[in-house]
Formats: C-alpha cells, structure tokens, sequence
C-alpha cells in the first residue's frame, strides 16, 4: 500500500487554523476572567453560564481540530491515495454568474432565455467540480470510498440505468450528492423532434419526482449534444442550467477539451457509472487518479450546486 505524503503547506495550514483558534478561545477566556473579585462571573440577561471553563472548551476544539485532520489522513491512507485531499473553501456567498460558453449558443439563445451551457464556473477558488453520468455501474466500493473521504460530486442519472437498483441513489442522495437529469433513454436529442425530446427531458424529471422526491434543476444531455429545440425543451421542463465538462477522468487515464490539457479553476470533470466490464480498472480506481492529479496541482473538489 502506498503511503500517503502530506506537503509542508498543508501541514501549516491546518496548524495556523489550530493556531488562530487556539488564539480567539484565549481572548474569549481572557475577557470572560477580567472583572470583580469573584470566580464566578454573572451571566448578562438571557445568557446562560458556561458549561466548562474556557480552557476546557479550547482543549475540545483543539482536539476535534486535531481528531478531523487525523480521520483525513486516515482516509486517505485507506484508500491508497498519494496525498490528502485539499479541504475545499466556503460556498460564495454571492453567486457568480453564469453564461454561455462562446461557441455554445443556439440561435436566439439570450433572447428566449434559454438555459446557460457551459464547461467551466466562474471563479478564482482553486477548485473543480466532479460530475458523474448515467448509472450503469452500482459500486458499492465507490460509495463508501466517496463518503468516507467526504468528496462533493454531482450525478446526472439516467431512468433507464437507475430503474433496475434505484436504492443505490437514495443511499447516495442520502449522502448529500444531488441527483440530476440525463434524460429517460439516453438519446442522440438533436435527431428527435422538439415534442421528442421533450418527453425524454420531462419523463425524467416525473421520474426523478417519484423516486427521489425533487425535480432536478440540472440537465445535461447526452453526449454533450444539443440543439435549439433541446435547450427549450429543458426550460419547459424547469431545467435552469446545462453544464457540460472541460476533462473527463477515466480509471486509466484523463482526457481534455483545451489543447493545453491543462487544468483550471472553476473546471468540470466528467466521469462516469463505469467499471471493469467497459473501463481497465473500477470507479475506485478512477476516484484515485482523479484525486492525485487534482490534489498534485493544488486544486480541492467542490460542490457545483454551491457556485449556482
């Protein structure tokens, strides 16, 4: 088993975090000390006294601190990865806006309000998001790997893939991933007429309904292919945003859309449902070449749902 190599940066950091806590719980007992000559200091209206001294509760988070970066390594080592996965940053408060990719749009795109496409989130957060299609493989390895290395991703399903084992999803979706629309049949869409397309889009979205409780927000087709007709349908069924991807992770290997093969901030990574029988080495396997190369390069994984 490979051991897992933690950078001098990534230890500062989580030491300085120690730090900075360590320090704002001082000041906090610090304050709560000054006063009168008694021990015990009266609480203001409303307020309740401490359960423990304060240097009690700075031990306590110090060492949840201590406990939370361990039961990363930990994981990590587990799960034969190279290095700890990068801690992604806070959700934006304010959300950044999205467009079209140049290149993507159909005619009269911005006029009808059509649904953004794009392959990329706005953002100077060096993160990336993960997106996996379809749901032909249920690995169940995958899914304790992903939870317990707390990995953000996103699904977009397909009804005709996810029908046979449906529980799979809801263990998923259970785990905080949002389930979202890849049509019912997985179809070539610009070669089906508008009503067409839109029985596959909004058949998927009843379906997500029943099953899972909630109308997906997000829709990608199939293949990454489109046309006008697609994008309406999409808005008539409630789809608001279209993202598409700018790499795509294999069990073996990446590929990439830009010539440079490089990565960037903001990027969406595709993957998918996929194991032995189509790839050369499980969803496991791809999980850990997605994440050494991502944590290699400085990158965390974060929630796309969180940049919408």
């Amino acid at each position: 088993m490979r051991a897992v190599v933690q950078d001098d940066k990534s230890r500062a950091f989580g030491g300085a975090r120690i730090g900075l806590a360590v320090l704002a719980l001082a000041a906090i007992a610090s304050g709560c000390a000054q006063g009168g000559g008694s021990d015990q200091v009266t609480p203001a209206g409303g307020q309740q006294p401490l359960d423990a001294p304060p240097a009690h509760a700075l031990d306590s988070y110090a060492s949840k601190l201590r406990a939370a970066h361990a039961a990363r390594v930990a994981a990590a080592h587990r799960w034969e990865l190279k290095r700890v996965p990068l801690a992604a940053p806070p959700a934006p408060e304010r959300k950044p806006r999205i467009k079209t990719r140049k290149g993507f749009q159909v005619a009269g795109h911005r006029r009808s309000g059509l649904p953004p496409v794009f392959t990329r989130i706005p953002t100077r957060d060096k993160v990336v998001f993960l997106t996996i299609d379809d749901g032909a493989e249920k690995d169940r390895t995958f899914l304790r790997m992903m939870s317990d290395l707390d990995v953000p991703y996103t699904a977009f399903l397909s009804g005709y893939l996810v029908k046979d084992d449906p529980r799979y999803f809801k263990k998923m979706q259970a785990r905080g991933v949002v389930l979202n629309n890849h049509t019912l049949h997985h179809p070539y869409l610009p070669g089906l007429s508008y009503r067409a397309q839109k029985r596959e889009i909004c058949g998927m979205q009843r379906y997500m309904q029943k099953r899972f409780g909630k109308r997906p927000a997000l829709f990608r087709p199939p293949y990454g292919s489109y046309n006008r007709a697609t994008l309406r349908a999409a808005k008539a069924c409630g789809i608001t945003h279209v993202p598409l991807w700018n790499e795509e992770v294999f069990a073996d290997r990446w590929e990439y859309r830009e010539a440079d093969r490089e990565l960037r901030p903001g990027d969406i990574v595709l993957t998918h449902f996929r194991g032995p029988a189509e790839w050369k080495g499980t969803m496991p396997d791809m999980i850990r070449r997605f994440l050494n190369k991502v944590t290699a390069e400085g990158y965390a994984v974060g929630r796309l749902e969180d940049y919408l």
